[in-house]
């Protein structure tokens, strides 16, 4: 535990703080974490796996906006009138991350098959396990794999601290998520035609007080400044609507 709480607190400093200045309350994919508070540093942000947060959201807890990493709960929550019509902001991939020393001898998304390689997934209810089972499924591995997998996680940023400290010999995570640990971790490609389409979806939350800040900050994400920090963290942004 004390080595993971190191992990997050090295990755931290890669990226400003968000603090809770403006009164707003951002409910964010942890793939996010980096990305956000460069796009704006000022609200409190709540970053955990989607399903969580759209768990909270349905419960009644505190937010202005809700953005997942995939457009599932979203549309879910706008089906139940909880949050306004949700608007795809960026898109992503998926890679397989292997610790730097790559004890293992990971190469290939196939070499996942060998008996004894410790491979960390996310849980199937948040969109990086739902998006590695359909990537795996397309493969045609997806027995294999899963005999070798040792743990299911609640968001990506577990995987990604499990295969940095090297606890796990390799674990899929967003193409995003390999920046921040480049030091202690390396990618390995998926084959292109296997990916799953991956879209990231923002939608304001109907009970907020704060209805104008939430549009802004939506409208920040998906400024021009907003598209190239999305793009600079290595997110896939879609064409603007004119």
């Amino acid at each position: 535990m004390r080595a993971l709480a190191v992990l997050f607190a090295l990755a931290a400093l890669a990226v400003p703080a968000a603090t809770a200045g403006g009164g707003l309350t951002v409910d964010a994919a942890a793939s996010l974490t980096q990305v956000f508070p460069r796009i704006d540093r000022s609200p409190h942000y709540n970053f955990a796996g989607s399903d969580q947060l759209a768990l909270q959201i349905r419960q009644g807890a505190p937010a202005d906006v809700f953005a997942a990493a995939s457009p599932k709960y979203p549309q879910l929550l706008y089906h139940d009138g909880l949050v306004s019509k949700p608007v795809t902001f960026a898109t992503n991939k998926l890679i397989v991350l292997v610790p730097r020393s790559n004890p293992a001898g990971i190469d290939s998304v196939y070499d996942l098959r060998r008996s004894g390689v410790k491979v960390v997934i996310g849980d199937r209810g948040v969109p990086i396990g739902a998006y590695t089972r359909q990537l795996l499924d397309a493969l045609g591995i997806t027995d294999d794999v899963m005999r070798n997998v040792v743990s299911q996680e609640t968001d990506v940023k577990s995987i990604v601290a499990k295969v940095a400290l090297g606890e796990a010999d390799a674990g899929f995570v967003y193409a995003t998520d390999a920046k921040p640990v480049a030091s202690r971790a390396r990618s390995i490609k998926l084959p292109a035609w296997a990916q799953p389409l991956i879209l990231y979806q923002i939608a304001v939350v109907n009970t907020t007080p704060r209805k104008v800040g939430a549009r802004a900050f939506i409208r920040k994400v998906t400024s021009n400044r907003g598209r190239l920090l999305l793009k600079r963290a290595g997110f896939g942004v879609l064409p603007r609507r004119r």
